[in-house]
């Protein structure tokens, strides 16, 4: 097929668009099974992108999806047809919305609940601007209940301003949609006898002659807030200052389009609610929606068995915290929205009392952590490092400036690929150094993962994992036996012969996620360029702890003419190899044979895991290089 716009499918009728919408269906599954992404969220809301197309003028008219990866069918209509197969992958089309890539991208969007705040912006931007078009943002069940999407409801219904908010309401966020809003939107998909008699009240409104008597017009709009007031599920929304039209068939093309037709020449703020099915058209994501949110390739049909993949530390993390929960039953585990993502399902299932999904709350998630550590109890709060970021102030303000024992669990640290820029995990170290009292390690693999779990649940400060997307398997080098002491680093390989001196070391400090590709880069150094290496010791520190850090040690072991270089999967600046110089400066030590490997100042775009960590030199191989390359101005 070849590429579609907006401006020809306007000029398309009903029975078109609906093939149109098998196709796209179709196009999305294809691509999905082969590349991996959010295949259920796209499915859900096709007609939905069809009918907001054909009724505004796009790109005119600016349509903000929340998150994003609800935007694939979007992609899809506005010109890139053809490259669609290159989705997520390194170079072609990103899997959220993305400015540079499209005038119909109006903002890069990858996390929720931003979207009402920025078609706010635009709409009072216009109106600044005097300029003509419509603002809409659509937003689903599970982002409508973020504090910020609160915030910006609240703001708009006072401001009075042109906003359209589209509300896709599929009974699911990631996971199922939890808490008060979730039972409330339920209520009102199913409020219908409200809806028709309201639908009614407005029509006889409509229909009353000019000059009638203004009580008999008062009487009408009575009977209209009377019944609000006695049976209306939209009376929040009604409340805030939104006009609320809805709910809506969300699969239903013409009725999408007759009710976008008459919001459109509507003013001020309007909430339509949509119904929709996630997953809609692909039986496999209808019933599991959850799994096929966010899902690697498919093609081969193999997705859902468990014994074609291997442990992921998600899962690994997940184990050792049921273990640890069976035996203390301080231990509670929250999650924002992200149970299967953070490997919290099994918690889920076998203590449901000790289990708390927050929604997409990230915020309240920190802070209501720290009520239950106020109580003695052991929450531990499992989130992507990309979202922690938005709880900030909480782990400052409430968490470390009152020194409580939560547990932070920082899945997907460093590069997770495919996602791109909006979910790389390369700042947290950075942005967690700086917060007192906070102590932050990072395992290096996934037995080590399980020992810092216990210690942190047995310590009483507030405490920080991070680890990285996938798998980590070095505990093939592991020392069983090798204690795990908060702020005490190990030494894990060494080359030195007991009976040969030598002149200078290479002390390489690697934290994390590094410790597996710094020791191969070793090994791969031993075995090409052995001849090079008569007069150097290499030396391989697994740090555990980036703050504390084994100070003791470190003192111990560096030499003035030493050689140090620290390895991190995360961006330098700020990071690990930062907390070295500054302990080097603190003590008066040279700096001058210092090289700190991490990832660049920037933006990490899309792209495999493995290549990404490749292209910033953070393989086995361009570790090798750079070992080499610093033992080369040792032996000069």
């Amino acid at each position: 097929m070849n590429n579609i716009t907006p401006e020809m499918i306007r000029t398309w009728d009903i029975p078109k668009l609906n093939k149109l919408a098998q196709d796209i269906r179709k196009k999305i599954i294809d691509t999905v099974g082969q590349n991996g992404g959010h295949l259920a969220p796209s499915l859900g809301v096709v007609e939905l992108t069809l009918a907001l197309h054909y009724v505004f003028d796009t790109p005119r008219d600016k349509i903000i999806w929340d998150v994003g990866h609800q935007s694939y069918a979007h992609k899809l209509i506005t010109g890139r047809w053809d490259k669609f197969s290159t989705l997520r992958t390194e170079g072609g089309i990103a899997g959220f919305p993305k400015r540079k890539e499209s005038e119909y991208d109006v903002f890069d969007g990858g996390h929720s609940g931003n979207s009402i705040s920025v078609a706010l912006g635009l709409a009072t931007a216009a109106k600044l601007k005097k300029e003509n078009f419509k603002s809409i943002a659509v937003i689903g069940d599970g982002s409508i209940v973020t504090g910020m999407a609160f915030e910006a409801l609240n703001d708009t219904g006072a401001s009075k301003d042109n906003l359209i908010v589209v509300l896709n309401d599929n009974e699911m966020s990631i996971g199922k949609s939890t808490g008060a809003m979730a039972k409330y939107l339920n209520r009102m998909i199913t409020g219908q006898m409200y809806n028709r008699m309201k639908a009614d009240t407005w029509n006889l409104l409509g229909i009353l002659p000019k000059n009638l008597s203004g009580k008999a017009r008062l009487a009408a709009k009575k009977i209209e807030e009377g019944l609000k007031s006695l049976v209306a599920p939209s009376i929040i929304f009604e409340e805030l200052g939104f006009r609320y039209i809805g709910p809506f068939d969300g699969h239903n093309i013409l009725q999408l389009i007759e009710n976008f037709k008459k919001v459109k020449n509507m003013n001020g703020p309007i909430i339509v609610h949509v119904v929709t099915k996630k997953g809609k058209g692909y039986e496999p994501a209808e019933k599991e929606p959850e799994i096929f949110h966010g899902i690697g390739p498919f093609a081969t049909k193999r997705v859902l068995n468990s014994n074609n993949h291997s442990t992921s530390t998600s899962d690994a993390f997940g184990k050792a915290l049921v273990e640890l929960a069976e035996k203390d039953n301080r231990i509670c585990a929250i999650s924002a929205g992200m149970c299967l993502g953070t490997g919290l399902t099994e918690f889920r299932k076998r203590f449901p009392e000790r289990f708390f999904d927050v929604g997409i709350c990230e915020q309240h998630a920190v802070t209501f952590a720290a009520g239950l550590a106020l109580k003695g109890l052991r929450p531990v709060v499992a989130v992507y490092s990309t979202f922690l970021a938005r709880a900030y102030d909480q782990i400052i303000q409430d968490v470390a400036l009152q020194n409580l024992p939560v547990i932070f669990a920082i899945d997907r640290a460093g590069i997770v690929g495919e996602d791109g820029p909006t979910h790389h995990g390369n700042f947290d170290i950075s942005y967690l150094r700086a917060i007192p009292n906070l102590i932050i390690s990072a395992p290096k693999d996934m037995k080590e993962l399980g020992k810092m779990l216990s210690l942190a649940i047995e310590s009483n400060s507030p405490f920080a994992i991070r680890y990285p997307k996938g798998t980590m398997n070095f505990n093939q080098w592991s020392q069983e036996n090798s204690e795990m002491l908060i702020g005490k680093a190990e030494i894990i390989y060494e080359s030195k012969l007991s009976d040969i001196k030598f002149k200078n070391k290479l002390c390489v400090l690697a934290i994390g996620s590094m410790n597996e590709p710094a020791y191969q880069a070793i090994q791969i150094m031993m075995e090409k360029d052995k001849p090079q290496l008569p007069e150097v010791n290499i030396i391989l520190i697994n740090m555990r702890f980036v703050k504390p850090l084994d100070e003791a040690m470190l003192l111990r072991v560096i030499r003035p003419g030493d050689f140090i270089i620290t390895v991190e999967e995360n961006t330098r600046s700020g990071g690990f190899g930062s907390a070295i110089l500054e302990l080097m400066e603190k003590n008066r030590i040279s700096q001058n044979n210092v090289i700190c490997i991490g990832l660049d100042d920037t933006f990490i775009e899309q792209g495999k895991r493995e290549q990404l960590l490749d292209h910033y030199g953070l393989s086995a191989l361009k570790l090798a290089e750079k070992f080499n390359a610093a033992i080369k101005q040792l032996q000069n």
